[in-house]
């Protein structure tokens, strides 16, 4: 019978490894339907991260779809995509089992400290993503497809028709006819495209179109597999960045700094925010202001929890509690 604190047994090398490859095990027996769920819905997900570069596009003028250059590339995007998701869905799951693993190990005044950090950790992580994909990402698209849309643009002479040419008009419409005739020809506003009916597969008809584009300096189009990229790695800067309130935590509780030192050092912080916020933004007023508070209030947050959440009430000892059994082992 297992004993109810897990301080009062010891246990061997051979039982640390089983242990181990327990949680292995079921780490990885987790990981697998989320890899498949993950899979299924790839293509919306896919769908969703280039939403942002399709709307900056298309208020530009310049035509809304991205280039695979490559046969592989979009399902590699796609695979890419799916696996980033599977890893995030599945970090609750594998830090349960590293805790599983680790816990036995540690006093139960020290488990606090990661029941804290661990939730806070996850919040954060979740809030700079949501924060990169609503606010910088549509910030940035916008300024960099401008700036190349704008540049290089050149005029283009206006004249009288010659006399007896009739142009042909084209309905101007905001959504594509139920039942187009075929044949029949229309602009679709919302989506910047020429469009034409060329037949019917049963009631569905099979609609054909062109992207318009205004006239630009810079045609941009964007290849699918660069242009994830850049979302995944700006997900995880802004994922990695946000952690400011936990390391400030965590310093805090190590000893290394004191509300004293973030006091101090809170000149400095603005200006090291507001210097990162003009590198990290396109460098217009409003998408500076928008990264350096959030920057800023991260750490105040920081200084905050750290006053709330001090080490000596955090880590408060049981003096009934005994020796970690693993420490013993070592």
């Amino acid at each position: 019978m297992a004993p109810k604190n897990p301080h009062e047994s010891s246990m061997s090398l051979g039982e640390h490894l089983d242990e181990l490859r327990h949680r292995l095990i079921l780490a990885l027996w987790g990981i697998g339907p989320l890899l498949a769920i993950s899979l299924v819905f790839g293509r919306q997900l896919l769908e969703l991260l280039m939403e942002p570069a399709r709307t900056a596009l298309r208020a530009e003028g310049l035509p809304s779809s991205l280039q695979a250059t490559g046969v592989l590339e979009t399902f590699n995007t796609y695979f890419k995509i799916s696996l980033v998701v599977t890893l995030v869905l599945a970090g609750p799951w594998l830090l349960y089992q590293l805790w599983k693993f680790v816990a036995p190990g540690l006093y139960k005044h020290e488990r606090r400290f990661v029941h804290i950090l661990i939730p806070l950790s996850s919040v954060l992580a979740v809030t700079g993503v949501v924060f990169m994909y609503l606010v910088i990402l549509p910030l940035l698209l916008n300024f960099l497809v401008h700036f190349g849309s704008s540049t290089g643009v050149q005029e283009v002479p206006a004249a009288p028709a010659p006399p007896g040419v009739v142009m042909p008009v084209f309905p101007v419409l905001e959504a594509d006819p139920i039942k187009p005739d075929v044949g029949a020809s229309w602009i679709n506003a919302p989506l910047r495209q020429h469009r034409v009916c060329l037949g019917y597969e049963g009631e569905k008809p099979l609609i054909y179109g062109t992207e318009l584009t205004t006239l630009s300096g810079i045609l941009q189009q964007y290849r699918v597999a660069d242009y994830v990229d850049t979302v995944l790695g700006l997900a995880l800067a802004f994922a990695g960045g946000f952690q400011t309130p936990a390391v400030v935590l965590l310093l805090g509780w190590a000893g290394i700094i004191d509300r004293a030192w973030l006091a101090k050092y809170r000149k400095h912080a603005v200006l090291i925010s507001s210097v990162a916020a003009a590198v990290l933004t396109p460098g217009d007023p409003w998408s500076m202001v928008l990264l350096w508070i959030p920057m800023y209030l991260l750490f105040e947050l920081g200084g905050w929890l750290l006053k709330v959440l001090p080490s000596e009430k955090v880590g408060r000892r049981d003096p009934a509690q005994g020796e970690p059994t693993w420490a013993d082992d070592d």
